[in-house]
């Protein structure tokens, strides 16, 4: 709910949802303040003397009144950071506003405020507290007399004085979500995309930890900005301790018309880190939630990019996708390759035309095939562009985003998409392959970096992707930008999947998917089991390993499944029947990473919401430095309930580092231990080798003690 409690000098507003408070705060009519954000506050709280207590004592070389951090600090105010917006004057010219709380809306789970500087700007924030407890921050300004806005945060907010470690993560092509720790001092942390779209090293998203926190227990924040451009983020401590974080759409130009940022949303958490991502997980999942009703959702995907590349022949991929659907493939997907002229990465972007050597009878052949054997078809587009070696970039030149004399990237240029034309073409050529055959995904591609882009770029792809979602509304689309290189929650809000890397290398891809469900839930991240030698790291690992590790997320093929053995089919059948079996509880489960005590364990534990049930996935990354496998607990049981716990692939157990086996697990034993005695870490897996995944369930039973 929302409530105003105010004074003559203080007016103070709450909102409250989830388990979580919001307190937000003006002092003397300026722009408002988060006082509070986090663990519920009790009814009769006093919000004023919550506010007065959000400023510092004024001590010896200070300004004699301190400055509150406001939503938008400024030097008017006496603010010695950051400041939360700049303007300049119509000749150029920095100047500072001095901005007043004008009006006030609200209603029960936001407040709309408006503050003012008559001669220069108006600016609205609103703040939204939602069902989950997360905090919802948008903000716009409209410039007055000429001004023009250079700066414009998303809302300047607090960090908690115990929340000293700041964690975000870098990364680069098939190796992204790469984990980056530090900790505030004085002066700033700055985070920032120029690549015109998110970036393999810059998910806009950061968190804050206390020293104790770890995935499930202690307090931690995190934050971030909707949003699938260029942007900075700024952690900052001044010199009287207090901290800020700001976001911002990462834009050189000045603006004198009527600027709006997309939204910030923050998270607090008492019980770790697992409790941020859980929070953060309901996100992209309420965006989708009225499109993911056809059965099954999250259909095993095969990819054949990494079978034939550019080398299409309607006989070969019927043959693949026989084989595919055979190991258990419900989804077919082209890729690059099959359109007019495309043989190599030279040539033929922006022609979205089928290929008439390559498919003389159009795709009908091929899709008619994958229909028949009960798989849905699925189809890759670039559509953001081009190639100067296409009759699109002959007919159109001036489409180009960026300067004329900017270097190519994988032989390709953007198209500027600001242009309503370029929209319009772009519309027309996806929606007439869309209409003459039974897609019902997408692949949505961006191989190349921005030179030249501007925020108008990402709103008009948002645009473009609003009107394809409404024109086809039985079409999943999948975000794929060289892999990670635009995933966030703007882009999240139209698309259904993300492809987290192009490295299909299994070892990689476990750290990568453990780092990323930090941010992204487990279901929209697609994993591939990809060749037996990856193709990006020279890496042959074993066939389980691969399989199991997809399985992890939303699953697919990405390799010919003809160079398969028999007991690589027959791991790999196995995997994927498990996959189908249980996708539908994996993707309704409560998601907890696990503290392995061990730099090479990777694991996760799918729990039901009423606990009733666990999948364990235990990753072996590399050899560990004991001998012996570190037991660990598991969160989110019941402390009163008995589990029957069995391992899933107990063939995948190694009997040379396991001569004994107290529980049997390598037989196909099972255990039962209470939920009391799990979550204290009784539960100890068998010794693995490097590349290996071990895969157990457990369910809650009546039983109490022993072993079958």
């Amino acid at each position: 709910m929302s409530k105003d409690n105010s004074t003559d000098a203080i007016r103070c507003w709450r909102l409250d949802a989830g388990g979580r408070t919001a307190v937000f705060a003006s002092l003397d009519n300026g722009v408002p303040a988060l006082v509070h954000f986090g663990r519920a506050l009790p009814p009769f709280e006093n919000l004023g003397s919550l506010a007065r207590l959000s400023l510092p004592n004024v001590a010896g070389g200070q300004l004699d009144s301190p400055a509150p951090l406001s939503l938008f600090p400024t030097a008017t105010d006496g603010w010695q950071g950051h400041p939360g917006i700049g303007l300049v004057d119509n000749d150029g010219t920095a100047v500072e506003p001095a901005l007043r709380l004008t009006d006030v809306q609200s209603s029960a789970d936001r407040v709309e405020w408006q503050t003012d500087d008559a001669k220069r700007v108006r600016l609205t924030i609103t703040a939204r507290l939602d069902r989950a407890g997360l905090l919802h921050m948008k903000t716009s300004a409209e410039p007055r007399n000429g001004h023009g806005v250079r700066w414009l945060c998303a809302g300047a907010v607090p960090v908690p004085d115990c929340l000293s470690r700041i964690v975000d993560h870098g990364g680069r092509w098939t190796g992204e979500f790469r984990r980056q720790e530090t900790r505030f001092r004085v002066g700033q942390h700055v985070r920032e995309s120029r690549e015109g779209r998110t970036g393999h090293a810059h998910f806009p998203g950061v968190t804050f930890l206390s020293d104790a926190c770890g995935e499930n227990s202690g307090e931690c924040m995190g934050a971030t900005l909707c949003w699938s451009g260029g942007h900075r983020m700024i952690a900052e401590e001044i010199p009287d301790g207090r901290r800020q974080l700001q976001f911002s759409v990462l834009d050189d130009a000045i603006h004198s018309d009527p600027v709006s940022l997309p939204e910030m949303i923050l998270a607090w958490s008492e019980v770790g880190l697992n409790g941020l991502s859980q929070a953060f997980h309901t996100v992209p999942r309420s965006h989708h939630a009225d499109r993911m009703n056809r059965s099954p959702a999250r259909p095993v995907h095969y990819n054949c990019w990494e079978a034939v590349y550019f080398r299409h022949s309607v006989e070969e991929l019927q043959e693949i996708a026989s084989r595919a659907a055979a190991l258990g493939a419900e989804r077919f997907v082209l890729d690059d390759g099959w359109f007019k002229g495309r043989n190599d990465d030279t040539s033929s972007l922006g022609d979205w035309t089928v290929d008439p050597d390559k498919y003389p009878q159009g795709l009908s052949p091929l899709v008619d095939h994958v229909l028949a054997l009960g798989m849905r078809f699925g189809i890759w587009f670039e559509p953001e562009m081009v190639n100067t070696e296409s009759d699109l970039f002959r007919a159109h030149p001036d489409w180009v985003l960026g300067p004329a004399e900017q270097p190519s990237g994988r032989n390709q240029h953007v198209l500027d998409l600001s242009k309503v034309e370029v929209r319009e073409y772009l519309f027309d050529a996806v929606s007439t392959i869309l209409s003459r055959y039974p897609v019902d995904y997408v692949k949505w591609d961006h191989n190349r970096i921005l030179t030249g882009g501007s925020p108008a770029q990402t709103f008009a792809l948002y645009d473009l992707l609003s009107r394809l979602n409404a024109a086809f509304p039985d079409v999943e689309f999948e975000s794929c930008a060289s892999g990670g290189g635009r995933i966030d929650y703007g882009i999240l809000a139209h698309t259904t999947r993300v492809w987290l890397s192009d490295s299909n290398d299994a070892v990689e891809r476990l750290r990568m998917q453990h780092e990323a469900s930090r941010w992204l839930p487990p279901e929209f991240q697609g994993s591939h089991v990809g060749p037996r030698r990856c193709h990006t790291s020279g890496r042959i690992l074993p066939m389980s390993f691969r399989a199991w590790v997809a399985a992890q997320r939303h699953m697919g093929f990405e390799m010919d499944p003809r160079e398969l053995t028999d007991d690589e089919a027959n791991t790999l059948e196995k995997a994927t029947g498990w996959y189908r079996a249980n996708r539908d509880f994996l993707f309704s489960a409560r998601h907890f990473r696990i503290e392995s005590n061990d730099p090479e364990v990777f694991s996760e534990v799918f729990v039901a919401p009423d606990a009733s049930r666990f999948v364990l996935f235990r990753g072996q990354s590399g050899a560990s430095c004991q001998i012996a496998a570190r037991p660990f607990p598991l969160p989110g049981l019941e402390t009163d309930a008995s589990y029957e716990i069995g391992l899933v692939n107990a063939e995948d157990v190694a009997p040379l580092l396991n001569r004994t086996d107290a529980v049997g697990f390598a037989k196909g034993h099972k255990l039962i231990l209470s939920g009391a005695a799990l979550m204290a870490g009784a539960l100890r897996a068998p010794n693995a080798f490097p590349h290996t995944m071990l895969v157990f369930e457990g369910t809650r039973t009546t039983q109490t003690g022993g072993r079958d």
